[in-house]
This record gives C-alpha cells, structure tokens and sequence, in this order.
C-alpha cells in the first residue's frame, strides 16, 4: 500500500478484518479498506500534530478515539455524515483539551460503551475517565509519572496503567474506586506499550529498556463445564 502523503505512520487500530486506521506524524486520520481498489476511505480531520494513539470502542465499533502530540483526545463518529464540501472528510464528535502534555494512551472500557480513559505524559502524568456521550471529564487521576499506556480488563472493572521513571512500573487500579490493586516493578526504563491475551489473563509490556515481559495480572475467566445427566443422583440398582 503506497499513500501520496507519507508523513511517518505513528499509531494503527483496526476497526474490523479489513479496515486498518493509520495515525501520522503530520496529525491526520486516515481509513483504508483492504477490500477495495483504491483503499483509501476517509480521513478524520482535527490534530494538528501527529497522531500517537489510536482506539475503536469495543462494544459497538463505531466510535475512535485519537490522542496526539498536540495534547487533544478527539472522539469520532463513523457514522456521522461527512461534509458536503469534502466528502472524504470526517469532522469530530468531541475535542478534549484538558491534558498537558502529549496523550500517549487511550483505551475504551470493554463493559460500558461510553466510558474512555485517556493517559498523559511528561508534565501531566495523569489518566482520565471520560464520558463520550457529553465530552464530560468523570474523573482525573494523578499518577506521579508519564502515562505510557492503559489497558482495561476484559473482565472485571479495573484498569491497568504503565509508567516512566522514576518507576517505570505497571499499576492495576481498581475502577470506579481508583485504589491500587497491585504495582509491578521489573523493567529498567519506562514502558512504553501493553497488550493483553486475547482470554484476558497475560499481559505483555515492552519498554525502552528493550525487553519484553510477560505478567499474569487479570484473572482469566473460569469455564463451567456442563454437567453430565444424572450427575446429582447417587442411585444403586439391583
């Protein structure tokens, strides 16, 4: 795939099997369809640097979430009619201009349709909990370190944050009480992305400290096995 304005591609989320949304360095949004001849769709207009994390919600599918060096959190509507005057063009839902530094991570609850959590780094060091319906800001937390990453459970109600220095560590907080769970320690430089098991039970991080670690954070969900006919009954015949 050859793109006309190769400006350096800084995020990729895939929205379904053949659509792949491309964040770049110059701060557009950009579609392409895998299925089609000329693959590019759409692009998503409102940054105005570059595009370093990316996210479509879970549930429905049908809404991303951008984060980017300009230090905004934009919310997109797939559905939203394009313009007239630009019909390849998307216009944003929500334009969120409440973190200080450049947003590094954005991820959607896997269990409420409107709730994003949103990371800062450097001077900000902090993750917030959006509404997406309204743009509301639901809660703001201080980590004491740059947000590298986030990633929600796929099961329970907790989320997991990775860090710089001084720690370079990973958090488990609990959602919506924001207590810690559990800090995990192990790299040596800050960590810079997550990614969960598709079960949910491992997490593997990579930092700058060019390793790979994998951690057994979130409990994987038990499978009840269906119980045989007869199973309760404790009958002797003669």
């Amino acid at each position: 795939m050859e793109d006309e304005n190769q400006a350096p591609v800084l995020s990729l989320a895939w929205r379904s099997n053949s659509i792949l949304t491309v964040g770049r360095f110059d701060g557009t949004v950009v579609d392409y369809d895998f299925r089609k001849d000329d693959m590019f769709i759409c692009f998503y207009n409102g940054h105005r640097r570059g595009v370093c994390s990316l996210k479509w919600s879970v549930l429905s599918g049908r809404y991303l979430a951008s984060g980017g060096h300009d230090k905004l959190v934009h919310i997109w509507d797939a559905c939203m009619p394009v313009s007239r005057h630009h019909p390849r063009q998307r216009q944003w839902l929500h334009r969120i201009s409440s973190h200080t530094s450049i947003v590094k991570a954005v991820d959607w609850c896997p269990t409420r349709s409107n709730l994003l959590a949103s990371g800062g780094g450097c001077n900000d060091n902090c993750f917030k909990f959006w509404n997406t319906v309204n743009g509301a800001c639901l809660n703001s937390i201080d980590a004491g370190s740059e947000v590298c990453a986030l990633l929600w459970d796929k099961n329970k109600s907790e989320l997991l944050t990775s860090h710089g220095s001084p720690n370079n560590q990973l958090t488990l907080w609990n959602y919506p009480s924001m207590t810690r769970v559990a800090e995990l320690s192990g790299h040596s430089s800050r960590v810079l992305s997550l990614a969960g098991s598709p079960l949910g039970g491992v997490v593997a991080s990579a930092a700058a400290d060019e390793t790979i670690r994998f951690w057994n954070i979130f409990e994987t969900p038990k499978i009840t096995k269906p119980e045989l006919p007869f199973a309760q009954f404790n009958v002797v015949i003669r």
